[in-house]
């Protein structure tokens, strides 16, 4: 891993040309299986931000249908890196990829958690190298203000269930706590633990258990019962909290081949090296820019970015009138290394320098950091600022 990232660092590419480097991985990958990939990735660094929303979601669901409705490939193999998110949005794509292909597998190589989880044990193949892993399926849901496990949530209503059952009272600080909880919230948070434990039994059985005829040692007959036997044993382990201790656990190839048949894609030499490097490649697109979530399928790409918060100048106060300037300039501090820059903004196209060389502002209207490279996604700015000023601008 570590001489494919040293690879690429040390040929310092910008971000046009990570993108490219990406999409020949991608054609290399095909080469190599025969099989379309769809790449959908989260930047989980800026995900740590609380105003950048990296979870799986219904919007993400619209752009794997809109992406790839229209393809008439029969297999396809998505490359999944995600925190999770909206187990009814993994419903969502996994309906839709397994009506639009005849066979649909997995590619973990770095961490798809939760809900990824969940839209991972859909495929009729998983595919994973030593670095990915999965994780506990368990619902996360809002309760107030707060975001937590059902199976935490409904583990500690039931102890305290329990207590009060044996010693007719709780202690003062749970009495509380328990007071202020509706039947409604806990109805919903038992709703949430089983909708998850049922997605997973019903498609494992469906997709990654089909061609499952005997038993691996004994040679036995598998049977529609057995099938749901070990699927429901599947779905119970990872909703285990006890067990597994912490939704944020990782399980890696060795612990899910205990209950899964998954493919190791190290013992390929050929495929562990392209999938690695298209892992790298990713990474090094989300640290140079501002790119935090990435779909990409051929030549179709969709990327979500974030802002940085800038900071207008020439502006008029506000209710005060002034003549409509003719530029703005807008003072902004690269999200990486923190250099201050500052950006025109043009507000007729005839006022804009046709031979301005020394720009850091491309056509595509993305800001390249000269001191380190890092690429910043404008067009958040260029909206916000056309909404305010009721004009187009340019850069």
């Amino acid at each position: 891993m570590a001489s494919i990232l040293n690879k690429y660092i040390s040929k310092h590419r910008s971000i046009t040309e990570l993108h490219d480097e990406l999409k020949k991985l991608m054609k290399e990958y095909k080469s190599l299986t025969t099989r379309d990939l769809f790449i959908y990735a989260s930047d989980f660094v800026k995900g740590a931000n609380p105003n950048i929303n990296i979870s799986l979601c219904q919007d993400d669901f619209y752009i794997f249908q809109d992406m790839l409705r229209e393809e008439n490939f029969s297999t396809i193999d998505v490359y999944l890196e995600t925190p999770g998110g909206s187990g009814e949005s993994a419903e969502e794509i996994a309906k839709f990829l397994h009506n639009k292909f005849k066979e649909v597998n997995f590619v973990i190589a770095g961490e798809a958690k939760s809900a990824g989880t969940i839209l991972t044990l859909s495929g009729d193949n998983i595919l994973m190298t030593e670095t990915g892993s999965l994780g506990p399926i368990d619902a996360q849901i809002k309760i107030g203000r707060s975001v937590v496990s059902a199976y935490d949530y409904k583990n500690w209503i039931d102890e305290k269930r329990f207590e009060a059952q044996k010693y007719n009272r709780l202690n003062p600080l749970d009495a509380i706590i328990v007071s202020q909880i509706s039947p409604g919230e806990i109805k919903k948070v038992i709703n949430a633990l089983e909708f998850a434990k049922d997605l997973v039994i019903d498609w494992l059985v469906t997709y990654k258990f089909k061609n499952w005829t005997t038993t691996e040692t004994r040679k036995i007959e598998v049977t529609d019962e057995i099938k749901k036997e070990r699927a429901t044993e599947v779905a119970n382990e990872l909703t285990n909290q006890t067990k597994l201790r912490t939704h944020g656990r990782s399980l890696k190839i060795d612990d899910l081949r205990k209950w899964l048949k998954i493919e190791k894609i190290d013992d390929d030499k050929k495929l562990s090296e392209i999938v690695y490097s298209i892992k790298t490649v990713i990474r090094l697109i989300f640290d140079q820019s501002s790119t935090f979530k990435l779909f990409l399928c051929g030549d179709n790409k969709i990327m979500r970015t974030f802002a940085a918060s800038n900071q207008p100048i020439g502006l008029p106060p506000v209710g005060q009138k002034a003549k409509t300037p003719k530029n703005i300039e807008i003072a902004l501090n690269c999200p990486k290394c923190g250099q201050e820059h500052k950006i025109i903004a043009y507000l007729n196209k005839d006022y804009k320098p046709q031979h301005n060389t020394k720009s850091n502002v491309t056509d595509k209207d993305t800001f390249i950091c000269n001191n380190c490279g890092f690429e910043l996604d404008l067009k958040p700015i260029k909206n916000d600022l056309e909404l305010k000023l009721k004009t187009k601008i340019f850069f």
